[in-house]
């Protein structure tokens, strides 16, 4: 199996073989929060107007949820945060989802053969499931912060599952635990408060605590499907 680590939208456009894209703050936190919800199917788009058009399309117990610049977008019913999505009415209901950063990764990885959206909340799940594929070539992307900046988050958890897929688990606590103050320090600043709360860190950095896979399947309509594979087996 061999093994690349890419970064960014660019990474994305380049990666091949079996695609993971990870994004750590927020995204693959919140989209495996959701499911935990109950949300009924999770649909990812590229814009905010593009979000707005699905809505109208599927209409009923459609709820869209993500931001822009870390913020909730004028119209969202919901935000970009694991939070929300255990305090908000998202059982049952078709969730769009909209991101800066995996979202878009999901959306430009063009080459991949199998796309996965992950964070560190489904790491383990997400090897297993590469693992027993068994694919040829991985190629890892780390969105990074906006997709633009290098995000330690990010490139910790490739490292991680990288890590398992060759027959190792690296031990990454005290990395996890250096993020609060590094790249998780924006969650405890009093003025994200409203739009980035400190639980949504605590949240986002619980390692393996869920045992499922966020598959995605591009459609002929511009947006993917993400799917849930529980790996119980």
């Amino acid at each position: 199996m061999e093994i690349r680590i890419k970064e960014f939208i660019k990474g994305a456009h380049e990666a091949e073989g079996l695609t993971v894209i990870i994004d750590v703050f927020r995204a693959f936190s919140t989209a495996c929060y959701a499911f935990d919800g109950g949300v009924k199917r999770l649909l990812d788009v590229a814009t905010p107007a593009e979000a707005f058009t699905l809505r109208n399309k599927l209409k009923a117990d459609t709820i869209i949820v993500g931001e822009q610049e870390e913020k909730k977008p004028y119209g969202f019913d919901l935000g970009n945060s694991p939070t929300e999505m255990m305090t908000g009415n998202i059982a049952g209901k078709t969730m769009i989802h909209c991101t800066t950063a995996g979202t878009n990764g999901i959306l430009g990885a063009s080459k991949a053969t199998e796309i996965l959206g992950a964070g560190f909340v489904n790491a383990g799940a997400t090897a297993s499931y590469i693992n027993m594929v068994n694919p040829g070539k991985v190629t890892l992307v780390a969105m990074g912060y906006r997709a633009s900046e290098q995000a330690e988050e990010d490139l910790i958890c490739a490292r991680y599952i990288a890590g398992l897929l060759q027959g190792s688990e690296n031990d990454v606590s005290g990395e996890i635990e250096a993020l609060r103050k590094g790249s998780g320090e924006r969650f405890f600043r009093p003025e994200n408060l409203s739009f980035s709360p400190p639980t949504d860190f605590f949240l986002c950095t619980d390692l393996n605590r869920f045992n499922f896979v966020l598959k995605a399947v591009h459609t002929s309509s511009g947006y993917a499907e993400i799917l849930r594979i529980d790996m119980n087996h």
